[in-house]
């Protein structure tokens, strides 16, 4: 499937910093965190990514999001955005900025 470029400007995304991460109970995968998407306050977004990261190396980092994504539930929990990640034989890799970027700036 390709996308025209307007399709793809509506898609938001933007750097966020993670406030605080947990993991969800019941689940190998999935942590909680919240996420200053430079918007004042922060979003609950659930991620996929509990297997290869560590809760507490993620606080403080910050990473790239899909910010207008439709929200969702999760093993009874909304998660309001998608953080961005590859992934290879070893799990997710998360995507970060080379350098400090303010929460909430835009990716073109």
């Amino acid at each position: 499937m390709t996308v025209d470029f307007e399709f793809f400007q509506k898609i938001e995304l933007k750097i966020g910093k993670i406030l605080e991460a947990i993991r969800v109970e019941d689940s190998e995968k999935l942590l909680k965190m919240q996420v200053d998407l430079g918007e004042g306050t922060p979003r609950q977004i659930i991620a996929g990514i509990g297997k290869t990261y560590e809760p507490e190396a993620l606080i403080g980092r910050e990473l790239l999001f899909i910010a207008n994504l439709e929200p969702r539930t999760i093993m009874g929990l909304e998660s309001q955005g998608m953080v961005l990640a590859a992934s290879d034989e070893q799990g997710p890799i998360v995507l970060s900025p080379d350098r400090e970027v303010n929460p909430g700036a835009s990716l073109k």
